[in-house]
């Protein structure tokens, strides 16, 4: 009775904006025929390691869509160089446009004809969208124009031939057409992909994260899941000093300061300085600078595993296992010879404790991190935009692992004094996350971003980081990084079921979509685990990963006919493609397909729909029995 009364209550609050049994019925009409059009395009990629350059041209290729659309339409009327040059015009519009005028091309014909060729282009990709979806796509600068253009290309109307002949015409006759140009291929790029995921890492190896980021806040659609590299920021950004030794190192170890200095403001200039005066001369003068803040992590990671027993990483503490008389570290049984045993911050009595320069720099230093504008701007983008995971249409995506025993089930982690596993730990670790990046927490919180960015049981690793072994110790026995049970686990359809049905996802076409763990294509590695119903979908975006990988990244492209995945070509630059029409060359791959053409109907959003067409039916019951 009294969930009759609530229902009744909402529906005369729905009454407030349908106020009559037609406006009922026209957005019953509406909704209904919204669900009936082929769900939109989802593109997923991960672990994009600053390669601004690559994921920029890629943004702008749509993943290689752009040409697949092109071909379709122009592949019996242009040549090959005629369809790769309209390509770029429509991946880099300013660029293309420059150079044709320097190449005298860009007379009244061509305008005419490439305007022609872009409305085309328009049209199909606006087709299995509604009109007021595509209205609210179109560039304030414009829309009208283009709106008309589009729904007047193909009428036989004479009259309508000649208006929109002479809409282009003016367009031309008063120097507007580059502009013109600019807008419509935008709207192209935004028409081919309806919704974007980055499954994590977007941070550290590749030098402009910071610009990608710039990218991604101004894209239409999209949702991010977190990696360990974007944790390991966070955790730096909001007072974790390990975190920000850590990150200063990584990109030192890439040669990647320009971004510590120039993309956020963080001078290193004290650390160098500091560097040079311990260990002089070096044939490459970075070297010292990575040996100092090594040290400088080393002591602070120390730290917070000391005071952090339910880390369960005491195996990870070599300081004061160093005989550095010998040139000698023990780790577990075995003694291995160092690379390097001239350590001058050690102080082999208390090893852990840093010297007071060291304490002074990793102060300023984590100032910098914490009082960066730009760097703020961008983690609560990440945090507004990103999470653990997400359940979208059906599929389960997040970066890193969850967590398993040895026998397939689901590991418990103690986090903060809580017991935890499964969604549950998810969840948890979500909230911990927000609450660090909103400074909502004490230190036992920050301290927990560095569990996070390398435990074996964290969901964004997963696995045993070697970065004191794989600096320090030339065997590479000892560079072996252990990982969670879940990378054995994930190739059998059962776990992952049981992974899907925790997330309450239970149909035959649901996928764990994961990044994190590079798959090596050229040794013949398959994307595809577990009949499919896992797909890893990090193809080494990153240059560092090209020649292990043999791809240079994956795009997953899920539309209404089905999945598939696009192996991509190394980038070679932009000059290539302004002056070249080079493209990146993209391999496709058929995951899965599709008996029935999936609708709108069969997403998330459709889902939603069917639940309001469903309350507007009885609704429309209420005004027709004057109950309302």
């Amino acid at each position: 009775m009294e969930n009759d009364l609530y229902r009744h209550k909402y529906l005369q609050l729905l009454s407030d904006k349908y106020q009559s049994i037609q406006d009922t019925c026209t957005e019953i009409i509406n909704l209904q025929a919204i669900m009936s059009l082929p769900k939109g395009t989802e593109h997923f990629m991960s672990d994009l390691h600053g390669e601004y350059e690559a994921f920029y041209h890629i943004l702008n290729n749509c993943s290689g869509v752009i040409k697949e659309k092109v071909d379709l339409l122009f592949k019996q009327t242009l040549k090959k160089a005629e369809r790769q040059e309209l390509c770029t015009l429509i991946y880099y519009p300013d660029e293309k446009l420059k150079l044709l005028k320097q190449e005298q091309k860009d007379n009244r014909e061509w305008y005419l004809i490439t305007l022609n060729r872009l409305i085309e282009l328009t049209s199909l990709l606006s087709s299995k969208y509604t009109r007021s979806k595509v209205r609210k796509a179109l560039p304030k600068q414009f829309g009208y124009i283009i709106d008309e253009l589009l729904h007047s290309k193909d009428s036989k109307d004479n009259n309508i031939k000649a208006y929109h002949g002479n809409i282009l015409d003016t367009i031309i006759n008063i120097d507007n057409g580059d502009a013109f140009i600019k807008e419509l291929v935008e709207l192209i790029k935004r028409l081919a992909v309806d919704h974007l995921h980055i499954v994590g890492d977007i941070f550290d190896r590749g030098a402009r994260a910071d610009s990608i980021i710039d990218l991604l806040i101004n894209y239409h659609s999209l949702d991010i899941q977190w990696g360990n590299h974007d944790i390991l920021w966070m955790g730096a950004a909001s007072g974790n000093k390990a975190c920000v030794a850590t990150v200063i190192y990584n990109n030192l170890r890439y040669n990647n300061h320009a971004i510590l200095e120039n993309g956020y403001g963080i001078s290193l200039r004290n650390l160098i300085s500091f560097a040079n005066e311990l260990y002089g001369d070096y044939d490459n003068v970075i070297d010292p600078v990575i040996k100092t803040i090594a040290i400088i992590m080393f002591k602070l990671e120390g730290n917070i595993i000391k005071r952090n027993p339910e880390y369960m990483m005491n195996e990870r503490l070599f300081l004061d296992k160093l005989n550095l008389v010998d040139g000698k570290v023990m780790i577990g049984e075995h003694s291995y010879s160092l690379k390097d045993n001239l350590l001058l911050t050690i102080n082999s009595n208390n090893p852990y404790q840093l010297t007071k320069r060291e304490n002074e720099i990793i102060d300023e230093l984590t100032n910098s991190f914490m009082n960066s504008i730009r760097l703020k701007k961008h983690l609560d983008f990440l945090c507004n935009k990103g999470a653990v995971y997400r359940t979208y249409n059906n599929n389960l995506i997040y970066h890193g692992c969850m967590p398993l025993t040895q026998d397939g089930n689901f590991q418990a982690v103690k986090v903060l004094g809580k017991v935890v596993q499964g969604k549950a730990y998810f969840d948890f670790v979500d909230e911990v996350v927000r609450k660090v990046i909103n400074d909502q927490v004490n230190y036992q919180y920050i301290d927990l971003m560095y569990f996070l960015w390398c435990n074996l049981l964290s969901p964004f690793s997963g696995r045993v980081c070697k970065t004191f072994e794989r600096l320090f110790i030339e065997d590479s026995s000892a560079h072996q990084e252990p990982t969670n049970y879940y990378y054995e686990y994930y190739n059998n359809e059962k776990e992952c079921n049981m992974i899907l049905h925790e997330f309450g996802l239970y149909s035959n076409r649901t996928h764990i979509i994961n990044g994190h763990l590079p798959i090596k294509v050229k040794d013949g590695e398959n994307p595809l685990k577990a009949n499919g119903k896992l797909i890893m979908i990090d193809g080494g975006f990153c240059k560092a990963y090209h020649e292990k990988t043999g791809i240079a990244g994956y795009t997953l492209i899920y539309n209404s006919h089905g999945m598939r995945i696009k192996a991509h070509s190394s980038f070679a630059s932009k000059e290539k493609v302004f002056y070249e029409n080079k493209d990146i060359i993209s391999e496709s791959k058929i995951i899965e397909t599709t008996n029935e053409r999936l609708m709108v109907r069969d997403t998330d959003a459709g889902k939603q729909l069917k639940r309001l067409v469903d309350d507007l039916m009885n609704l429309l019951i209420l005004y027709k029995n004057n109950r309302i």
